[in-house]
């Protein structure tokens, strides 16, 4: 069915309606994850910070092969390769208390992050190729608020289950991860198979005049590391928190962000991405030299819990990379770019993890030192983006839209 045809369907069964129960299904699954996690490697599987960064390395790799999806991508389609891999996600999600041992959650570890990062490649290809260039921000938008829902729900399901029922990890992960299964089966059998306008490149993509998003992607992808490692983990260490504690601060960010994705949707569609990636890494700039401050001053947990709203919010940001390169993309560029930008956007990840678990045993504010440096790398890129980005004006450098051939 053509995107014409899939927009005239229902609301319900209209393409970008599909991409919002996605995200939702595939959000609930992983916050569940990481808002358990911190808390189950150090009460059950007595976990160090070493530990941990193996953990979230042996999580990235497959974010690093995310490349050999443009493989997959020539022998089945994207919409079902995606299902698949949602599917995949909620069954290692639901394994994931099975195996108390380091082992153990490193191999689950693995089969449902390898869920994660192909339906976070394919999801991030089919946006690009279904929603128009001026909707996208704002669909975006409510596609970022319809994925913090399912984070909201799986907070607010931990903490009601914790502090009321004292379930057990093993219900907490298989329910989550049983959500998710769910999800990619309604998801098969409710909705058609969608055909993109443009036929997709099977082949690498890799052009000069995309340097700076791939920039912006790499330093991204080092950046998010992290928080997504170490804030958590930090609140257990650190501060003591309960497992109810962190969901519950998760479910203050969501509950944010339900309301704050759409505006900033709206913002970029309005004001640019220029204006939204230079706020960004301004504010984390500034987030990342308050979180070394925790450790420089012994500030109280109130000021770590405040860092780590705002932090969350600053990141939510980033989809204004998306829209940026869907305005300077050759429109048959979009699924393989997306694979290739996953797996920059992860090159620091397989790494980074590991090492800056090392460099926690010794001085974790340093770690967050190290973070705030890349953000100042990340505004300095920001600033290259044009306010009207177009094929041919990728970067401010660039002098103009390029010359039609003469007919």
């Amino acid at each position: 069915m053509s995107l014409a045809e899939g927009r005239a369907l229902p609301r319900w069964r209209r393409p970008e309606s599909m991409l919002i129960l996605m995200a939702f299904g595939s959000m609930l699954a992983f916050s569940t994850w990481m808002a358990v996690a911190a808390n189950f490697i150090i009460e059950v599987v007595h976990f160090d910070g070493s530990d941990n960064g193996w953990m979230h390395t042996v999580r990235e790799i497959p974010g690093f092969l995310a490349f050999l999806a443009i493989f997959i991508f020539a022998l089945i389609k994207e919409q079902t390769f995606g299902l698949i891999s949602l599917f995949l996600l909620g069954f290692g999600s639901a394994l994931t208390a099975e195996f108390p041992t380091l082992q153990g959650v490193l191999v689950v570890t693995f089969i449902s992050s390898l869920g994660f990062h192909y339906f976070e490649t394919v999801a991030q290809s089919l946006q690009l190729q279904w929603l128009p260039k001026a909707e996208a921000p704002r669909i975006l938008g409510r596609i970022v608020s319809a994925a913090s829902a399912g984070a909201l729900v799986s907070y607010g399901s931990i903490v009601l289950a914790w502090e009321f029922f004292d379930l057990s990890y093993r219900t907490i992960y298989w329910a989550s991860g049983g959500f998710c299964m769910a999800v990619a089966l309604v998801c098969w059998l409710a909705y058609p198979q969608f055909r993109s306008d443009t036929v997709q490149r099977k082949d690498f993509v890799v052009k000069r005049r995309y340097w700076l998003y791939y920039a912006l992607v790499f330093m991204a992808g080092a950046r998010r590391q992290i928080f997504t490692v170490f804030a958590a983990f930090m609140m257990v260490e650190l501060y003591g928190f309960h497992l109810h504690h962190v969901a519950g601060l998760m479910l203050l960010n969501y509950c944010v962000m339900i309301f704050a994705a759409p505006l900033i949707g709206r913002v970029i569609a309005r004001r640019g991405e220029r204006l939204a990636l230079i706020v960004e890494y301004s504010g984390l700039l500034t987030v990342f030299l308050f979180y070394a401050g925790l450790y420089w001053f012994a500030w109280p947990w109130e000021a770590a819990a405040a860092l780590y709203v705002v932090d969350h919010i600053l990141f939510t940001m980033a989809f204004a990379q998306k829209t940026y390169f869907q305005k300077i993309a050759d429109p048959e560029d979009q699924a393989p770019t997306a694979a290739v930008a996953f797996t920059i956007n992860h090159i620091a990840a397989v790494f980074l993890p590991a090492l800056l678990g090392y460099l926690w045993l010794v001085d974790p504010a340093s770690v967050y030192s190290l973070a705030a440096a890349m953000a100042c790398v990340s505004l300095f890129l920001a600033t290259l983006v044009p306010r009207h980005p177009e094929k041919g004006r990728e970067t401010r450098l660039a002098r103009g839209p390029l010359a039609q051939p003469a007919e």
